[in-house]
């Protein structure tokens, strides 16, 4: 060490380097024998002729511009001003013709190792135009003795240099520029040590240095991991150590004190690339980059062998980086921290899926280490790409149809997305076997917003498919679930889609893909909205024709089968596409972008007496009653009528709704039992106009459970959750909340501190509602839980029961909400196990209960039986006149029981036909048939995946 005037010291190869690093510039003052340029009074050694058509200038920024901040280094790095001179090279105003640039210095006298000439010089790469520079000795031969690739950023970095050789010789400087928008090269304060003696011949060596050897491939063909050339020159330096000189593809790009150097061992044939000490002066890592690559395939890897060893107990890290051509720099694909062993063989491999990437990129090793010195090395060797040109897909015997037990199928990782969904084995959230693909968005290690899940190129053709899959979207904030379609020019197209909490059950889903022509892509896409919840598929099945009938339909992108009797009667619409009398925000999502089925029963559209029918496709018979849910909407005086019937192929249709009441600008929530008995049936939503203008009726969210309805005859609603929310919703609306209630069981539960059982059934079986205080979300935030709108009311009890956990610090708070007012009816403050609350509520207008969880630090708040009686008070008296509610038509039970009856007269027939359509149904129809609302917990998987034919006509299993 050498200390400065300042009492400050420093390292003796610091003295002289044309940089201030004492701070009084006291080491830069005994220099003279130093031949020094800053490029101020002139050229100095230095001669810029170049038979190149591209030239170094000598210049400063005031010259360049004095507004244009991609335009120039800004200031030269001697002096630190914009008058400053240095040398620069950029593309040209008229446009580049050459691609690389030189000039070098006066002749110099030869050198040996002990004695060896040493350069500093501070370069400044900025922009995707600087392709980098190299040094080049020329003697009896040209041949370089250093490179730094690529762009470093907006920033002057030192370079330092050593040269040895045994005759006259010269330097060159040679900067490779590319062809883009903005950037450039310049060099400023080069400073050759006393040993660079001037020769006394200063005359230019006969071998001055020619352009470099034309490439035998386009530049965009070098290292697209596909040979183009004979001797397969284009993919030789592009840093796969396969190749000849490919370990020389990788360029030293580092910018602080330590740097990457390639080891080459010609006697043993052992090369590996090992950090050492840099002449930089910023605490940055190590880092070497590959030239461009690619674009790639999704199957694209990259191997290699790594060894951080020595005596420390940590040696350092190792990371390898994606740095996008247009999206800049990626996070790490790859890291380690620590150590692999302590001796110098103990090296360790690692497989690293880089996957599709449709822009060029760079790879780049960093590494830092702890302390650098012989005791301890960072190294890597054996680097090799597979898989990776961009037309490579694998192929897969199932297609896009999946079970995820052995990997992705068809499907891949995006790779321009923020992360990755992530095997799930045991299913510890459902089942106790079995694989699924998840996105936990409670991992602190995911990053960003979005997930993609992307399937291999699939084949035009004139048919229809159908991508039947399951889907979990559960937790207070988890998220939102789409299906996409990509078209061969990347437009994206929402096939289905899928916000908020469904409960810690699967679902099924159907999703129509319309025949395509020209190649396209399916995509599965998580969307975070916090960091509280999990989103998870399984059990894909891609299969030709149309969807089979869904049990749920909440027309995001699709109608599902639905279709109008007339064509402009019913339209597929959006708050935002729809006409002045429509619902502005549909149900599902709450938006202006949310879609729904709706009819204008204006006077001038549908007449007074006039009907417009939404028919479902045909749907299969079965023995047991399910329940119909749907919400609707009825906006202006006088809608007209909304009528739901079940219609039987054969028979007369029955009548399980009707409501022909204005009820404000809301979405209410209509249901009612269908029995069909085996009979084939079709829904029919159908609509009365009433003269009215301006008016319309809606449908949305409609689903049909394997369940009959609860508490269909009573005059109140009781809910036990044992078969869902009930009509019972979660608001999407993040203005007034940001969480979410889920149902759950503590049999399924893996995550929350929940109750042990239910109320219901008192077991781990049972269901319930339940609010979480977690550390991913916020304290504070709220969740609403929102009962259908009820008419006013001198006497309506709510009966519900609580369960609080002792450590728990949430509220639950009970409102009625009427008019855009929250009216408090009870705050609870309680601790234990489930506990009952009766509330009496009166209301001169309409209303809705609101139950209310607000976030605390610990614990969870639960909701079971949640009950209310309209019109009989907790006095079990009855306050307001019972009047029949639309939702309670059970005219289709009533006509089955009838049918029952007849066919129990023709039992064997009932039988034999029976038999013979369940042993024609195929194995998915059968799986098409699942509930939408929850998944059997008794099956340890939910399909098989079935004999699939490929769009080339061949099968496979």
């Amino acid at each position: 060490m050498v200390k400065c005037n300042n009492e400050a010291c420093v390292e003796e190869r610091h003295l002289c380097d044309g940089s201030d690093d004492c701070g009084d510039g006291s080491d830069e003052l005994n220099c003279t024998q130093y031949e020094s340029c800053d490029f101020e009074e002139g050229l100095c050694i230095w001669d810029l002729r170049s038979i190149s058509s591209l030239k170094w200038v000598r210049t400063n920024q005031t010259q360049i511009t004095n507004t244009d901040p991609l335009k120039g280094p800004g200031r030269d790095h001697s002096s630190n001003s914009a008058s400053g001179h240095f040398l620069y090279v950029t593309v040209p105003d008229e446009g580049l013709k050459g691609d690389w640039a030189s000039f070098q210095s006066h002749s110099l006298e030869p050198t040996n190792s002990s004695h060896p000439c040493k350069m500093v010089m501070y370069t400044h790469q900025f922009g995707p135009r600087s392709g980098g520079l190299t040094v080049l000795v020329a003697d009896k031969y040209i041949y370089p003795v250093w490179e730094r690739g690529g762009s470093l950023g907006d920033l002057w970095v030192k370079a330092e240099v050593e040269i040895v050789t045994n005759v006259t010789f010269q330097i060159l400087i040679m900067a490779a520029i590319r062809n883009f928008a903005y950037g450039g090269i310049a060099i400023d304060s080069i400073v050759l040590s006393p040993e660079c003696r001037l020769s006394s011949n200063n005359t230019s060596v006969e071998t001055f240095p020619g352009p470099p050897k034309n490439p035998c491939a386009e530049p965009d063909k070098l290292c697209d991991f596909h040979i183009d050339c004979e001797g397969a020159e284009d993919e030789a330096k592009c840093g796969d150590f396969s190749y000849s000189q490919g370990s020389s593809g990788w360029t030293d790009t580092s910018l602080g004190g330590q740097g990457w150097v390639l080891y080459q061992n010609s006697t043993a044939q052992e090369e590996f690339l090992y950090v050492a000490k840099a002449p930089g002066q910023q605490l940055t890592e190590a880092q070497t980059q590959t030239p461009l690559l690619g674009p790639t395939g999704p199957n694209c890897s990259m191997s290699f062998d790594y060894a951080l060893t020595g005596k420390p107990s940590y040696i350092g890290d190792l990371s390898v980086r994606v740095i996008d051509s247009s999206m800049g720099t990626g996070p790490k694909l790859w890291e380690f921290n620590g150590k692999t062993g302590p001796e110098a063989e103990n090296w360790q491999h690692a497989d690293i899926l880089i996957g599709f990437r449709k822009n060029r990129f760079q790879l780049a090793f960093e590494a830092h280490a702890k302390k650098l010195c012989q005791c301890s090395k960072i190294k890597v060797k054996n680097v090799q790409f597979s898989d990776c040109h961009v037309d490579y897909y694998p192929w897969s015997p199932t297609g896009l149809s999946c079970n995820f037990e052995e990997g992705l199928c068809g499907w891949y990782q995006d790779s321009s997305d923020n992360f990755d969904w992530t095997m799930l084995s045991g299913m510890d959230h459902t089942i106790s076997v079995g694989r699924s693909l998840v996105v936990d968005m409670r991992s602190p290690y995911l990053h960003g917003l979005f997930g993609r899940l992307i399937s291999f190129p699939q084949s035009p053709g004139p048919k229809d498919y159908c991508l039947y899959f399951f889907y979990k979207v559960y937790g207070p904030n988890a998220g939102t679930l789409n299906v996409k379609l990509i078209d061969n020019k990347g437009f994206e197209m929402v096939l289905w889609t899928h916000s908020g909490a469904r409960g810690n059950v699967w679902h099924e889903a159907q999703c129509p893909v319309p025949h395509q022509i020209s190649k396209f892509h399916l995509m599965f896409e998580a969307v975070r909205s916090g960091y509280d919840g999990l989103i998870a598929i399984d059990d894909v099945a891609f299969l030709e024709g149309p969807c089979t009938n869904p049990r749920m339909c909440s027309f995001e992108g699709q109608q599902c089968g639905y279709t109008s009797s007339s064509k402009d009667q019913w339209l597929h619409r959006s708050g935002y596409t729809s006409t002045s009398n429509g619902p502005k925000f549909d149900h599902t999502l709450e938006t202006e972008q949310g879609f729904y089925m709706v009819v204008n029963t204006g006077a001038s559209i549908l007449p007074s007496g006039s009907t417009a029918v939404l028919t479902s496709s045909v749907r299969q018979g079965t023995t047991r009653t399910e329940c119909l849910n749907f919400w609707y909407h009825m906006g202006g005086v006088n809608p007209g009528s909304l009528t739901v019937y079940m219609k039987p192929v054969k028979g007369e249709r029955v009548k399980l709704f009707t409501n022909n009441l204005n009820q404000g600008d809301v979405w209410r929530h209509g249901y009612g039992n269908i029995s069909s008995s085996l009979e084939d049936w079709q829904l029919e939503f159908e609509v009365v106009g009433a003269g009215g203008k301006d008016t319309c009726i809606a449908i949305d969210d409609i689903f049909l459970s394997h369940y009959p309805c609860e508490n269909q005859d009573s005059p109140g609603s009781k809910c036990s959750m044992e078969r869902g929310m009930c009509s019972w919703s979660n608001t999407q609306n993040m203005t007034i909340d940001k969480l979410d209630w889920e149902l759950t069981s503590a049999e399924m539960e893996r995550h929350y501190p929940i109750p042990l059982d239910d109320h219901t059934l008192g077991t781990e079986k049972g269901h319930f509602l339940f609010f979480p205080s977690s550390n991913r979300t916020e304290v504070s935030q709220n969740a609403l839980l929102l009962s259908p709108h009820l008419p006013p009311t001198k006497g309506t009890c709510l009966k519900f029961w609580v369960y609080k956990s002792q450590s728990s610090d949430c509220q639950l708070k009970v409102w009625r909400l009427s008019e855009g007012r929250f009216n408090p009816l009870a705050e609870t403050e309680l601790v234990g196990l489930w506990k009952r609350f009766d509330i009496d509520i009166t209301s001169t207008e309409k209303y809705q209960i609101v139950f209310e969880g607000v976030k605390g630090t610990a614990g969870v708040v639960a909701l079971d039986d949640i009950e209310y009686t309209i019109g009989i008070n907790c006095a079990n008296k009855v306050t307001d006149p019972i009047k029949p509610s639309p939702n309670r038509n059970n005219a289709g039970g009533i006509a089955a029981s009838v049918i029952v009856v007849l066919l129990l007269i023709g039992t064997l027939v009932g039988l034999l036909v029976f038999y013979l359509r369940t042993r024609q149904t195929s194995p998915f129809s059968f799986v098409a048939g699942f509930t939408n609302e929850s998944y059997d917990t008794d099956l340890t998987d939910h399909v098989t995946v079935p004999q699939t034919q490929n769009p080339d006509g061949s099968w496979f299993q």
